[in-house]
C-alpha cells in the first residue's frame, strides 16, 4: 500500500516537472517559452541586421583612415577614428549653405502640402456634393500616373512663369494639393475624418460654432496623428527626391542631394588631382562620408520623433493593423 501511494507521488511530482518544463520551454496562456522568445529575437536580430547593414558600413568606412581603407585586415574596427574625410566632405559639399537649402526645400512644401491635403480630405470626407467621385479619380489618377510623364509640361509652364531655379516652383504646387505625392497623404487624411464620429460636428452645430470652428477645434486636433505622419513622410520624401530638383531647381538652390549627384567632380575642383598626394585623392571613405552627411539630418528627425512617429503609424493604420 505505501509502495503503491509512494509511485503515484512521483509521478504527480514527475508529471508536475514536465509540465513546468513545457511552460519554460513553449510557454503558458500567461508567458512566452523561451524556445519562442529566441526564435524571435533571431528574427528581429536578423531583419534589423538587414536594414542596419548599409548604414553601419557606410559609417564604419567613412571613419577609416587611408591607411585602413588599403589594409585588407581592417573590416569592421578601423586602428583610428579618422574625421578628415568628414572635413573635406563638409568643404566640398558646402554644407551649411546647402543644408539650409534642403531644410527650406523640404519643410516648406511640406508644411504647405500637410495643411492643403488636411483641407482637400476633410471636406472631400465631410460634404456631399456634386462631381466629389471625379475629384476622388482625379486624385488617384495624379498618383498613378508617373512624374515622369507629367513633368515636361510642368518645366514648361515654369519656365513660362519664370519659376525655373526658385523654391517656388516646389511651393506653389504644394499649396494647392499637387506637392509631390499629395494624392497619399489626402487619402489619409479623408480616412481620418470619414472615421470622424457625426455627433460631435452635431454637436457644435447645436451650440452655434461655424464650419471653420468645428474644423479648427475639433477635426483637426482629432486628427494630431495623421498631420504629423503626413508631415514626416512630406520630408523624408522632398528631401530624397533628386528627379525632380534637378529639373526644378537645376541653376537655383543647390541642395544636398544635387551636392551629392555631382560629388565626385566638386571634390576634383576642390582637390585637383595633380596638387594634392595620393592620400587626399578622393576614395571610398569620402564618398561614404558625403553620403552619411546627407542623411543625417534625416536621422536626427527620426531620432527626435521618434515616439510621435511610431504611435501615428499605429493609429493611422499605415501599418496595415
Amino acid at each position: 500500500m505505501t509502495d503503491a501511494r509512494t509511485i503515484r507521488l512521483d509521478s504527480r511530482r514527475w508529471l508536475h516537472l514536465v509540465d513546468r518544463a513545457r511552460a519554460f520551454l513553449f510557454g503558458s496562456r500567461s508567458r512566452r517559452g523561451i524556445v519562442l522568445s529566441l526564435t524571435l529575437y533571431a528574427l528581429l536580430i536578423a531583419i534589423g541586421f538587414v536594414y542596419l547593414y548599409p548604414l553601419l558600413f557606410m559609417f564604419v568606412t567613412s571613419i577609416k583612415s587611408p591607411s585602413d581603407l588599403l589594409n585588407p585586415m581592417v573590416q569592421w574596427v578601423p586602428n583610428e577614428i579618422y574625421i578628415g574625410n568628414y572635413v573635406k566632405a563638409f568643404r566640398v559639399l558646402n554644407y551649411p549653405a546647402s543644408l539650409a537649402n534642403s531644410i527650406f526645400a523640404s519643410v516648406a512644401p511640406s508644411l504647405l502640402q500637410t495643411a492643403t491635403a488636411s483641407l482637400i480630405g476633410y471636406g472631400l470626407a465631410r460634404y456631399r456634393f456634386p462631381g466629389r467621385r471625379i475629384i476622388m479619380l482625379l486624385i488617384l489618377a495624379t498618383f498613378i500616373i508617373p512624374p515622369q510623364n507629367t513633368v515636361i509640361p510642368q518645366m514648361l509652364t515654369y519656365r513660362n512663369l519664370g519659376l525655373l531655379g526658385n523654391p517656388l516652383a516646389l511651393i506653389l504646387p504644394a499649396s494647392l494639393g499637387q506637392g509631390l505625392k499629395s494624392a497619399i497623404f489626402i487619402l489619409i487624411f479623408y480616412q481620418t475624418f470619414l472615421s470622424l464620429p457625426k455627433v460631435l460636428e452635431e454637436a457644435a452645430r447645436l451650440d452655434g460654432a461655424s464650419d471653420l470652428r468645428i474644423f479648427l477645434s475639433i477635426a483637426m486636433p482629432s486628427a494630431l496623428p495623421a498631420y504629423i505622419i503626413a508631415f514626416i513622410f512630406s520630408v523624408v520624401w522632398y528631401w530624397n527626391e533628386t528627379f525632380l530638383m534637378v529639373v526644378f531647381l537645376e541653376g537655383g538652390v543647390q541642395t544636398l542631394p544635387l551636392q551629392l549627384s555631382k560629388f565626385a567632380q566638386a571634390y576634383e575642383n576642390l582637390y585637383p588631382p595633380g596638387t594634392v598626394n595620393i592620400f587626399d585623392r578622393l576614395n571610398e571613405a569620402v564618398k561614404m562620408s558625403g553620403t552619411f552627411l546627407n542623411i543625417l539630418p534625416l536621422l536626427v528627425l527620426y531620432f527626435v520623433l521618434q515616439k510621435w512617429f511610431v504611435e501615428s503609424i499605429e493609429r493611422t493604420g499605415i501599418a496595415g493593423e
